[in-house]
């Protein structure tokens, strides 16, 4: 087991935290107003090592693991929640999938060029139609002798138009059916797989959105990971790593608007002495605080098993849930901690409220976290 002593971590956050102030801190505002993805420091990223944080340094990781990674996203969204997201998205779900089912020849070709930032990955299950319901999904794969191919369309994908490589669901057999579903891994520029359209969103706006077409997409049959039947399986188990990353996506974005309420209660004076003098002031930030420990507390120890290889889908549901909503409280409560200057998009903590949203909706809402939860008690 790869392990990290508290030296590392504190090494790990402080490089990632000097980059995040220095590479991303300036550049919050443009992004998210121009809906910008800045692909160029994804490149940054990857030479940095955090674009294969999880990837053993034999396919161009950094060979890190899973606690590591946590403290790495969080430092990245207390700047910046969009870039946190692409980053957790390149990691855990795209670059992952194939680590975790990939053959050597498929590792070998991919997985160097997406640790090392060159390429950007992408990864599809959600359709327009289903969202929640994927064993229902209807983008449909369909053998030919030696080659697959794809119809259909997803939705809400990040770097769907600007990826390099995508993971895509595709169903393989009758639906609803725990084996009706393949993955496979599909190039850029493939003919019949393209971008559509890009959302325009609330919160997470520096983070791409888009669709993803399928229009007899014919792809090799070396393209599937794993076995036929297997990707529904596969994709379960991938969304239980990204529970933790978006858990530590939540984190992050709450401590980027806690430490901001914090400071401007401290500065900011009515009736003759600083807001955080105030009980309800200090009320408020006492439960920020708290709640962020807690938050952290279930993250890591989510972290820690999915780094000993024990049973994690309570764990990570549960950090899920739990941090995404306490992301929304926290930056809700920064807002009002503001006043009227929170509402202001001057000030950072009404960008924090929009992007802390998202978290308790991408990779599983918190009505499906819950669904596992009561499943894993009860089973």
């Amino acid at each position: 087991m790869v392990t990290e002593t508290f030296e590392n971590l504190d090494l790990i956050a402080q490089s990632t935290r000097e980059f995040a102030l220095r590479h991303i801190g300036p550049f919050v505002r443009e992004w998210d107003e121009k809906q910008h993805f800045p692909v160029e420091l994804f490149n940054q990223l990857g030479e940095l090592g955090l674009m294969g944080v999880l990837v053993p340094d034999v396919y161009g990781g950094a060979g890190l693991n899973y606690v590591a990674y946590v403290t790495a996203i969080v430092e990245i969204a207390k700047v910046d929640g969009a870039i946190g997201l692409s980053m957790a998205a390149h990691n855990s779900l795209c670059t992952n999938h194939i680590l975790q089912f990939g053959n050597e020849d498929q590792k070998y070709q991919y997985i160097p060029k997406l640790a090392t930032g060159q390429w950007i990955g992408a990864w599809g299950l959600t359709e327009p139609n289903t969202g929640s319901d994927a064993g229902n999904m209807r983008t449909v794969a369909i053998q030919d002798g030696d080659y697959w191919i794809l119809n259909g369309s997803k939705n809400f994908i990040t770097h769907g138009k600007s990826g390099d490589v995508a993971v895509i669901i595709a169903r393989t057999g009758a639906p609803n059916t725990h084996t009706n579903a393949s993955a496979f891994i599909i190039e850029k520029n493939t003919p019949g797989f393209f971008a559509g359209k890009k959302e325009d969103k609330l919160g997470m706006r520096a983070s791409e959105t888009t669709e993803l077409i399928f229009q007899d997409c014919r792809i090799h049959k070396s393209q599937l990971l794993g076995k036929v039947g297997e990707g529904f399986k596969q994709a379960l188990a991938i969304l239980d790593g990204g529970r933790i990353s978006i858990a530590a996506l939540s984190i992050g974005i709450a401590i980027g608007a806690y430490e901001a309420a914090l400071q401007y209660a401290k500065e900011r004076h009515q009736f003759g002495k600083p807001i955080a003098d105030f009980q309800a002031i200090q009320f408020k930030l006492a439960d920020m605080a708290t709640q962020i420990e807690a938050a952290r507390l279930l993250t890591y120890q989510a972290a820690d098993l999915k780094d000993r290889k024990l049973p994690v889908s309570k764990a990570s549901a549960m950090a899920k849930y739990y941090t995404s909503e306490v992301a929304v409280k926290v930056a809700n409560e920064a807002v009002q901690i503001f006043g009227g200057y929170g509402y202001i998009k001057d000030f950072p903590v009404e960008k924090y409220y929009r992007d802390a949203k998202l978290c308790t909706i991408g990779e599983g809402t918190s009505e499906i976290q819950k669904m596992v939860i009561g499943r894993e008690i009860l089973h």
